[in-house]
């Protein structure tokens, strides 16, 4: 079984003031586009602004954001990720802006905020048996010292999400199914040793037996790991059920944020309760 020993044990990058700045902090990013017309260059249009979020290294947080699609959500979560640079505001890892981190301090932010994709599918390359993307982490990050250690904690990583090393790794991504490919994407995240996990709709492409199942994972990954989760969605009931906090956000802007349950219970913003009001119910008698 993973512990929050085991996850945390690698050795930390030291930066400056590391112990009283938070893990990431995402300071009023904005991100623009410059549209190109029939007679050359248009006009600027803006996918996100003044979007900020904070993740404190105790861990354990769970900050969803949501919204419709199109409404910025993807763009926050691949700054926040650095895999997007932000037009406006700065994107900080233990205090420094990761623009301008050297390559040392990147690398250690990589291994600390991981990413869960909305399709797991593609994130696999087909010619490959799916234990390669275990071992182009290991290449990449360089987190194990032997192949015994990086065996071990390939088979720990996916024990906890309900996977069997001799069942999954030797098979090819098109013959696994979508509940399994997005397990096995979350314990190649859990491999790293995060500190907080970027999920993008992590449960939108599999049925509602999986999805629930994937969920208890998450929230197994935030109690029992003490990892963090931006968790990214359109679908209010599976943010109730894991976030501590949700921000709405409504054609790039955020339009209402606070604890999970003032913002579903008491929604200040009209876009916030027509969110609420078009997710389905199994009992329409019941209240949230």
């Amino acid at each position: 079984m993973l512990t929050n020993q085991y996850m945390n044990k690698s050795g930390s990058v030291e930066l400056a003031d590391a112990e009283t700045t938070s893990l990431l902090d995402v300071r009023a990013i904005g991100k623009t586009y410059r549209s190109r017309g029939n007679l050359g260059a248009g006009a600027d249009s803006y996918v996100l602004r003044d979007f900020s979020v904070r993740f404190e290294q105790s861990g354990r947080q769970v900050i969803a954001l949501v919204g419709e699609s199109g409404s910025g959500k993807t763009t926050a979560g691949r700054i926040a990720l650095g895999l997007l640079t932000p037009t406006d505001g700065d994107v900080l890892y233990l205090g420094r802006p990761i623009r301008e981190m050297p390559r040392r301090e990147r690398k250690q932010f990589r291994r600390d905020v991981q990413a869960v994709a909305q399709d797991p599918y593609s994130a696999f390359n087909p010619f490959y048996r799916v234990g390669h993307i275990f071992h182009l982490a290991q290449r990449k990050l360089r987190m194990y010292a032997t192949k015994a250690e990086e065996r071990d904690a390939i088979e720990e990583a996916l024990g906890f999400v309900g996977l069997e090393e001799r069942d999954i790794l030797a098979r090819y991504p098109h013959q696994l199914s979508g509940g399994e490919r997005q397990r096995l994407m979350i314990a190649r995240a859990l491999f790293v040793r995060p500190r907080l996990i970027v999920a993008d709709e992590p449960v939108s492409m599999v049925d509602a037996n999986l999805r629930l199942q994937i969920l208890e994972i998450i929230e197994r990954v935030r109690s029992e790991l003490g990892i963090s989760l931006l968790y990214i969605s359109h679908d209010l009931s599976t943010v109730y059920k894991i976030a501590s906090d949700i921000i709405v956000l409504h054609n790039g802007e955020v339009v209402e944020s606070g604890p999970a349950h003032s913002v579903i219970t008491n929604p200040s913003h009209p876009y916030t309760q027509l969110l609420i009001d078009s997710t389905p119910s199994p009992d329409p008698t019941v209240r949230w």
